[in-house]
């Protein structure tokens, strides 16, 4: 890749130095013309020209394209590592970006890194080397010429920095509305029919409409930025050629008969010149165009890189893909001094230590928000252990093993996501080793194959349209029947909100999936306790008071 966008830079450096001989042969034949030289002692002259000027056009397209397709394939290798990120980050992360920033991010954003990679970097080169080059040959026909060229150019950088350190602040802060905007329109549309019912729906489109009214003020300073930064080089640059072109009449005319190494410039030694002072100019031309692809690449770099650095990753899960296929058996589960601890919050169990015999059920007691579901995530390595250990059948969990051993595992959170799809395709979760009649059996398991046999051939919608909530929990049960390679479930407060009569059917459903499989629960439901092999009330405690008193 950085051969290719190298190689891509070096054939648009050529395609612009070629510009040197091509202005060369054009005043070579003007002068031959004005000392009444025959027209076919131009036709070298004219060959030469139309073979430069192909040859610059074939430099500078396969150029940019060697650039662009280049700049195409860091920005694959940077989405690739960012949504990694997310996709192997912790369920309990609070400082996960939300899902609509995170695809506007990835999807629109993100492909101001191409502009940036594709044209700034090879302008860069242009400028580093095409005005020294071009000034070093006017100079030899005339040092005067190149003086105000010279003395012209670093006032156009000069006042683009200026100007490209607002710029890029102006982007940021773009891109940053941009995302927030995205963000809430995907959470709104997701809530729609509950906006609907609640009469929240005008609210949602006022807020939405200072949303896009924000981000239209903060694109028209970008804009304005844009054009200011364009005016300065404009200026600069015509008045440079402009004094280029006064010298250069006064000096034919014989008023300015100085700067020229002693004699007089011919007409096509001026022509030269003139030709050449425009060129001067144009990387810098160039430069201007693509100064703000630098600072929206730069700031869309910087949010690819913020959703990474913000993902609190999963232990490890970069071995998922390698490990081989786990067994069936229960599974015994021991815990030794662990800490229990949320990402990005503080310790609310004791040290805690436990044991959990193999095809045992039972079922963590405490008060909501105490630490239940962290205690679950970490056993599931879903979430970093600070201090203490996990071991399943004896074997610890580290980055090492815990790939092979969510192999073994079943999770269950508190709000199963219901995919837009078919029943079947949210029940396989997308396991080509699943066959229909498994999603059958699994279905009868968790007492749904009565709604997935009515809606067998019908899609979803996403976040569970059409479902109640006892059937969305259902569908839940059924991906850990599903499941028969699972020896240990996890399953967290899934009787929560539930009247007592669907809770005890929801119990029922998960016993019988749970036979011969170990399961821990976390709850805080009496009739679900009971029906447990054992109830394990954890060290629970209070964080302390904060300073004023409330607490933490």
């Amino acid at each position: 890749m950085a051969t290719s966008s190298r190689s891509g830079a070096m054939l648009q450096l050529a395609a612009a130095l070629l510009w040197l001989p091509q202005a060369g042969l054009l005043a070579w034949a003007l002068q031959q013309m004005a000392d009444g030289q025959p027209m076919r002692q131009l036709l070298a002259a004219t060959a030469g020209v139309l073979a430069l000027g192909m040859l610059r056009a074939w430099c500078d397209g396969t150029g940019v394209l060697r650039a662009h397709r280049a700049a195409r394939t860091v920005l694959s290798q940077l989405r690739a590592r960012a949504l990694q990120a997310l996709a192997h980050s912790s369920p309990l992360d609070k400082a996960r970006p939300s899902s609509g920033q995170a695809a506007s991010v990835l999807a629109e954003q993100a492909e101001a890194v191409v502009p940036w990679l594709a044209r700034y970097q090879c302008a860069m080169w242009r400028v580093r080397v095409v005005p020294l080059a071009i000034a070093a040959v006017v100079a030899s026909q005339s040092w005067l010429a190149a003086l105000i060229l010279i003395l012209a150019a670093p006032l156009i950088p000069l006042f683009m920095a200026i100007v490209g350190w607002r710029a890029r602040a102006a982007s940021e802060e773009q891109l940053a509305e941009m995302g927030g905007m995205n963000a809430f329109l995907l959470d709104r549309l997701r809530g729609l029919s509950t906006l609907r019912a609640l009469g929240a729906v005008e609210s949602s489109a006022r807020r939405l409409r200072a949303h896009a009214e924000a981000l239209r003020q903060r694109t028209m300073r970008v804009l304005r930025i844009a054009f200011l930064s364009s005016a300065v080089l404009e200026l600069f640059s015509a008045l440079g050629v402009a004094m280029v072109a006064v010298y250069v009449g006064f000096h034919l005319l014989g008023t300015l008969p100085f700067g020229a190494w002693g004699q007089k410039l011919s007409l096509g030694e001026a022509l030269f010149v003139l030709l050449l002072a425009p060129a001067f100019f144009e990387p810098l031309r160039e430069l201007s165009a693509v100064w703000h692809d630098r600072a929206a690449g730069e700031a869309a770099l910087e949010a690819l890189e913020d959703l990474r650095r913000q993902a609190t990753s999963i232990v490890g899960s970069i071995e998922a893909e390698r490990m081989p296929p786990a067994p069936s058996t229960a599974a015994a589960v021991d815990i030794v001094a662990l800490e229990v601890q949320a990402p990005g919050s503080d310790t609310r169990l004791e040290a805690l230590n436990l044991h959990v015999e193999p095809g045992e059920h039972v079922a963590l007691w405490s008060p909501s928000g105490s630490g239940k579901s962290v205690l679950l995530a970490q056993i599931a390595g879903l979430a970093p252990v600070a201090g203490g250990e996990i071991r399943i059948d004896g074997q610890p969990l580290n980055a090492e093993t815990a790939a092979a051993m969510r192999a073994r595992m079943a999770w269950m959170g508190q709000h199963a996501h219901v995919f837009a799809g078919s029943m079947p395709h949210n029940v396989s979760l997308g396991r080509v080793h699943l066959g229909a009649d498994d999603v059958r059996t699994a279905a009868e398991q968790a007492a749904l194959g009565a709604v997935l046999q009515a809606r067998a051939a019908s899609s979803l919608g996403e976040g569970g349209s059409g479902l109640s909530g006892g059937e969305v929990l259902r569908l839940a049960l059924a991906r850990l029947a599903v499941n028969r390679d699972a020896g240990l479930l996890l399953v967290d407060e899934p009787t929560a909100h539930l009247d007592p009569v669907t809770a005890g059917q929801i119990i029922d459903s998960l016993l019988r999936i749970a036979r011969g499989r170990t399961l821990i629960v976390a709850t805080h439901d009496a009739q679900l306790a009971q029906r447990m092999d054992r109830v394990i009330r954890l060290p629970w405690r209070p964080l302390p008071p904060s300073a004023d008193g409330e607490a933490a």
